[in-house]
């Protein structure tokens, strides 16, 4: 995952914890997927350690009728100890949960929701009504509590993302709650469906990121860098298609500045052809720190999806840009340049690639030609192959002439 992510999961922990997320400060190391599952682990045994008091209180529910002990609840039950019942309760008797929502004062739900435990909320998904669940993830939202609406995302079905659509209007909220989301499956989901629902919320939504405040544009890349390619490329269509000239190129600084630039670049690597065609003839690329730092991300730890970002810009640049930070990809140690072809094959960045390579000087071709000598002869042959098929063998004679005579 990505520094992003992983401050996100870091406060989760910490809310799990009850302390402040400074106090956890030097668990970042264990990166997005380590503080994920710790959170899930600490979380578990926090709802096990109750589990039998949770059982008794269960039994009462078919014999207690909610009209009687709702009230008597929400008046002597501290919102804590509720909300880490509800869920456990609610798996034993789903049908009288979901009556239950409906019932319960909104404030006071909201209150109760940071203690639910997410995994009984997934369960109980199918069958709550959509109307008490958007008025408190509503109040939710007016509170500012991300932290918690976020990562109930995962477990939104069909219709409570239609009801989502339809009832919550906060749409920095949105996108400050998604950030919690974990499930990179759950935010595509979400989005997806309001890309293509009847009330096309996402031109709205980002015409709001992009007007709103530095900081919410991290946030949004954030989530949309998690996306799947598609959900990724419609966003990208409608970024750049409803900004501003300024407006797309601020967004891309503040991702810079903010040291998003892994989360740019993949971003940048799933766009369509027309919006990486306006990035690419947007002035941000002739910015020095700009450029600077995209190419230090992908030289410093080559994969897959940032190199793809960085080609598929670079290819689209003028002559000058793209040998200019061409160039400094390629300068790379020669360990880096012979690991580049597996990554560029597992990208599908061929094309793309050695067009790009084709507009770059002699001196790097051969630099790059004596590193790619090292590889098997079958991969050069392959690679000298698609050099003919793309019609470069002129333009790329002194990279594949290098190649051969080191080989």
């Amino acid at each position: 995952m990505t520094d992003l992510v992983t401050r996100a999961q870091l406060v989760l922990l910490a809310r799990t914890l009850h302390v402040p997320a400074e106090s956890l400060a030097h668990l970042e190391k264990l990166g997005a997927a380590g503080l994920h599952e710790l959170q899930q682990r600490i979380a578990r045994r926090i709802f096990d350690e109750h589990a039998t008091t949770f059982r008794r209180v269960g039994m009462l529910v078919p014999v207690i009728p909610l009209s009687v002990s709702l009230p008597l609840i929400q008046r002597m039950v501290p919102p804590m100890m509720a909300g880490r019942a509800a869920g456990a309760v609610g798996v034993q008797h789903p049908k009288k949960a979901a009556e239950a929502v409906g019932m319960l004062d909104v404030s006071y739900a909201a209150d109760c929701a940071p203690y639910m435990d997410p995994h009984t909320v997934g369960t109980l998904a199918d069958v709550a009504p959509p109307g008490p669940v958007v008025a408190i993830t509503n109040e939710l939202l007016r509170r500012g509590d991300y932290v918690t609406a976020g990562p109930f995302l995962a477990y939104a079905t069909p219709a409570l993302i239609r009801a989502v659509e339809a009832g919550v209007h906060d749409d920095e909220g949105m996108i400050r709650s998604a950030a919690y989301a974990y499930s990179s499956v759950g935010i595509s989901a979400i989005i997806r469906h309001m890309l293509h629902g009847p009330a096309q919320r996402m031109p709205r939504l980002l015409a709001t990121v992009l007007s709103g405040p530095a900081e919410l544009r991290t946030t949004a890349l954030s989530v949309f860098a998690r996306c799947d390619e598609d959900v990724i490329a419609a966003l990208g269509d409608i970024t750049f298609d409803i900004g501003t000239a300024e407006q797309n190129a601020d967004f891309v600084r503040v991702a810079v500045e903010a040291n998003a630039t892994r989360e740019l670049l993949t971003f940048t690597g799933h766009l369509g052809p027309s919006a990486l065609d306006m990035l690419a003839a947007n002035p941000v690329t002739g910015d020095h720190a700009v450029m600077s730092a995209l190419a230090a991300e992908v030289a410093d730890r080559l994969e897959p999806a940032t190199l793809r970002g960085l080609v598929n810009l670079l290819e689209r640049t003028d002559a000058e840009t793209t040998r200019r930070w061409g160039r400094q990809l390629f300068e790379a140690a020669d360990t880096v340049l012979v690991e580049l072809p597996a990554i560029v094959t597992e990208a599908r960045l061929w094309p793309a690639l050695l067009r790009m390579l084709s507009e770059i000087d002699a001196e790097t071709q051969t630099r790059l030609g004596e590193a790619w000598a090292k590889l098997p002869a079958a991969d050069r042959d392959t690679l000298e192959r698609r050099v003919h098929e793309l019609r470069l063998d002129t333009r790329l004679a002194t990279l594949t002439v290098t190649m051969n005579i080191y080989g």
